[in-house]
């Protein structure tokens, strides 16, 4: 049965991949990014998936966005409300050397990986259906047992963060049924990427898909990759 799924960052990477997987599959998807005029591939998908693919303004960092893209899910869904959420936005700010960390990018780090989302789910909760799937894009960066060297601390900071997000919404919304889950993408061919990235797009979305669809409540609050095992916190 098609699903209404929610996408943020759609406009590149594993959000645009996400979004293509989805439509294909036969889902209808709101696919939200911080500049869709901009978002050249999601309007060439919008035209080979006519009806089943709206493009919306989000920046996640930002709680006024939160509360315009409120005010247009009316008419984005009528009477429906979402079966899933794929926050997958996010910031990394490379180059940081220890000596040299900006709380600039810590806080744009935070706001965006990890207090914009937590935010955004807390807005959507009316929007959800009982027994929906929230799947946040973390990383195995963000493990505490997987950290053994300075390196990206303000997106390892986020991230950690985010996933003690994902925990206590799982507590939070438990009771009607709501899986929230944390998932490590591996090391993806995108921009954030970077060269040398081991795991191509089109694999790295359809395994998380995979997870996503097989997530059921006794998933709800853990952490796995996109071959879906586990991951430490």
């Amino acid at each position: 049965m098609p699903q209404n799924t929610l996408v943020t960052g759609a406009n590149r990477g594993i959000g645009l991949e996400f979004t293509r997987q989805l439509l294909e599959r036969g889902d209808r998807v709101i696919a939200a990014c911080r500049k869709p005029g901009q978002a050249h591939a999601l309007g060439a998908l919008a035209g080979e998936h006519p009806g089943r693919l709206q493009l919306v303004p989000l920046d996640v960092a930002e709680a006024a966005s939160h509360h315009a893209l409120l005010g247009e899910l009316p008419l984005l869904l009528g009477e429906d409300k979402l079966d899933l959420v794929i926050q997958n936005a996010g910031v990394l700010h490379s180059g940081e050397r220890f000596g040299q960390l900006t709380e600039a990018n810590l806080l744009d780090s935070f706001r965006t990986n990890a207090s914009g989302p937590l935010l955004l789910t807390q807005s959507l909760t009316p929007w959800l259906a009982d027994g929906a799937k929230i799947a946040n894009l973390s990383s195995i960066l963000g493990s505490l047992a997987d950290t053994h060297a300075f390196s990206t601390p303000s997106y390892r900071i986020s991230k950690a963060a985010q996933n003690m997000a994902t925990r206590l919404l799982a507590a939070a919304l438990a009771d009607r049924g709501i899986s929230v889950i944390a998932l490590h993408p591996g090391w993806v061919q995108t921009d954030m990427g970077g060269d040398g990235a081991s795991v191509a797009v089109t694999d790295s979305a359809r395994g998380l898909l995979k997870v996503i669809d097989a997530a059921t409540p006794k998933d709800s609050g853990h952490f796995f990759d996109w071959q879906g095992r586990e991951v430490a916190w």
